[in-house]
Formats: structure tokens, sequence, C-alpha cells
């Protein structure tokens, strides 16, 4: 069994591959028709959060009935809890943008999401690998053995680079946000107002960036269930085992809800036989359209699995490259697609402003991956006399 060999670089790029599969993977609704928005929701959800990572572990895990088998149980639970939170998060975030548009939102909810699942994953880690157990009065010193181990892991080198990097990240999502809000501004014609709410927006949005970040969570507590697949030689394809209960969580949550809209408008018949009237709609078309963007999607997870991977020291810092580049690429498509070609002057140079942090903030957590694990390979190469002189 080789193991794998950390390349932050190449871990970046392969990090940039999955958030332009993640900032295209909406595209395809643009073709759907005829469908209310929890048929086409239902239905790439199942492709992207349940059908595909059981088809991505299968291909890519060898002896999947064995690791199943011999992962932990606790390992598998706490990935599904942790990924149905994340599927919370998403209906809270497609809810908000009802209230106060798509910018504000993504502004708010990926900036949160991009500090926080970068953040509190080694927290966590931390604390269950510190911490004591044997007693019940132990738990006061979880909390402190978590704060110790991000202590620790900023205290290596590489990591301020990290951390300004995460910083600037989260500046340039909100300078986004802020060019977004604008362009709506400029290209609406101040009507349809009347679901706008500043507060339930923002309560929703905040929720959706707390949960969202839960998802770095659910991968990180489903590491011991790669740590299985890499005994039976998964090597970099490790991580898709996991997705296997952290996905499945998203769906659980996710068809819930989807599933509580159809019984109320009576529209689960959608699925199979479009309404009367819908003589412009095609059904094949639609299944289509939710497969491509169920594959687009499971292809940004698919490709953040072999970017994490390789990002060696700092494998946390994943979850926030993943979301600053995904802001970075989805808006970087909006200027290919000509959709801010009617907005003022002033628009535009926020937007060029944004972009320019946003390739500033990954350059910087590239160069933070990069300082750590040089310095890691520095001292692991050092000879054992000369480390003790």
């Amino acid at each position: 069994m080789t193991p794998v060999s950390p390349n932050p670089l190449l871990g970046v790029g392969l990090h940039a591959v999955g958030a332009t599969f993640a900032a295209t993977c909406y595209t395809p609704e643009k073709r759907v028709r005829g469908w209310s928005w929890q048929s086409y929701w239902l239905t790439q959800a199942a492709f992207c959060w349940f059908l595909l990572p059981l088809l991505g572990a299968w291909l890519t895990i060898p002896h999947l009935a064995d690791v199943l088998r011999e992962a932990p149980k606790d390992a598998m639970l706490w990935a599904f809890v942790l990924g149905a939170a994340y599927g919370i998060g998403g209906t809270a975030f497609g809810i908000s943008i009802r209230y106060i548009g798509f910018s504000l939102t993504y502004a708010i909810a990926v900036g949160l999401s991009s500090v926080l699942g970068t953040l509190v994953p080694p927290f966590v880690i931390g604390m269950l690998k510190t911490a004591p157990s044997q007693s019940n009065s132990a738990w006061l010193a979880y909390p402190a053995a978590g704060w110790t181990a991000l202590k620790t892991t900023f205290g290596q080198p590489g990591a301020t680079w990290v951390i300004i990097g995460i910083a600037v990240g989260a500046l340039g999502i909100a300078v986004t946000g802020a060019a977004g809000r604008l362009k709506e501004l400029d290209l609406s014609d101040q009507q349809a107002k009347g679901q706008f709410s500043l507060v339930r927006g923002l309560l929703l949005s905040l929720l959706a960036g707390v949960l969202s970040a839960v998802y770095g969570c659910a991968l990180a507590a489903g590491d011991p269930i790669a740590d299985v697949a890499t005994a039976h030689g998964a090597g970099v394809w490790r991580g898709n085992v996991v997705y296997i209960f952290s996905n499945t969580g998203a769906f659980l949550t996710t068809s819930i809800y989807c599933l509580w809209l159809h019984f109320r408008h009576r529209t689960l018949g959608e699925l199979v036989a479009l309404p009367a009237g819908q003589e412009e709609a095609s059904l094949p078309v639609n299944w289509a359209m939710a497969l491509v963007t169920g594959l687009f999607w499971y292809g940004q997870f698919f490709f953040y699995n072999l970017a994490h991977v390789r990002m060696g020291r700092f494998q946390f810092t994943s979850w926030a490259i993943h979301m600053i580049m995904l802001v970075l690429i989805s808006n970087l498509v909006g200027v290919l697609l000509r959709e801010w070609r009617a907005c003022r002057k002033l628009t535009h140079g926020i937007l060029l402003t944004a972009l320019a942090i946003l390739i500033g903030a990954v350059l910087l957590l590239t160069w933070g991956n990069y300082q750590g694990e040089r310095a890691k390979s520095a001292t692991s190469s050092t000879p054992a006399s000369e480390a003790r002189s």
C-alpha cells in the first residue's frame, strides 16, 4: 500500500476543477420546463447525494463490503448526522434567496461557511483525539483540548499565511456579495419586492452558513472510515467511502422537505407525467438536466476528495479553498456569459476588486500550504543525530 504523497500545488489545482463543477452545476436548470422547484431539486439531489456517491464508492473503493463491515459504526453515524445538518443548511440557503436575493445570501452563507468549515474541524478533531473520556467530569477538558489543538496547528510554519488567506477570502466573498447586490439593483425594475424580508433572510442565511460549514465536520468525522478504506488499498480514492454517509444524510433532510412541498402543492405526479398545458416541456429533457446537475454537483465532491488527500499538513484548509474558488469561478463564468454587461461602471469596478481579492486569497492559502509542507518535509528529512545537536 503506497501512501498518498502530499502535493499542495496539485491539490489546489484539483480544487479548482471541483469548484468549476460546483460553479456550473445549476446551468442545466435553465432547460427544465414544466417542473416545480421541488421536482427538480429532489431529482438532482437523488443523483448527487444518493446514487452517485454509492456508484463512486463502488467503482473506486476496493473490497467495499469489507470496508463497510470493518469501519467504526460511530464514525458512520456522525458522518450521516452531520451530513443531514448540511442538507438542512442547503434548504435554508434556497429559502433565504427568496427573502434577500441570491447575492446577499451567497455572501453571508458562503462567507460564514468558508470560515467555520475551515476552523471547526481541527478543533473538533483535537477534542476527540486529545481529551480524556473515562469520567463524566472529563467533558470539561474537551473544549480545552480543542483550543490546544487549534493553537498548535496555527503555530506551525506557513500557518500565518493560511490565517491571512482565510480572512482575505471571507473579505472577497463579502465584496462579491456587494457587487452582486448592486447587479441585482442595476438589472431589476424594482418590482417583485413583495417577498423581501431582511430579518428572515439574514436569519436563514446565517443558519445556512453555520450548517453548510458542518459538511467539513462530516468529512472529518468520517476519517476513520476512510482509514479503513486506505488499509484495503483505496489510495487517493479513500474519501469516496465517506460520501456514502455524509451525502445520504444530506439527501434525507432534503428529500423530506421536497416531499413535504410535493404533498402540500400536489406536484409529485410531475416526476412521471407533466401537467396539462406544458406542451413545450419534455419530461426526458427534465430528467436529463437533473442528471447533469447531479453529475456536476457530485463532481465537486469527487475532485474535492482527490485534492484534499494531497493538501498535506493543512488539509483542513480544503474547505476554505473550495468555497473561495467556487465564488471566484462562478463569477468568472458569469462574466464570460455576459451577465454583467448591462451593469454600471461602479458595479463592474466592485466586481473586479472582489475577483482580485479572491485570487489573492487563493494565492495566500496556496503559499501557506506550500510553506507548511516544505517545513514538514525538511523536518522529516533531517537526520536524527543532527536534530538532537
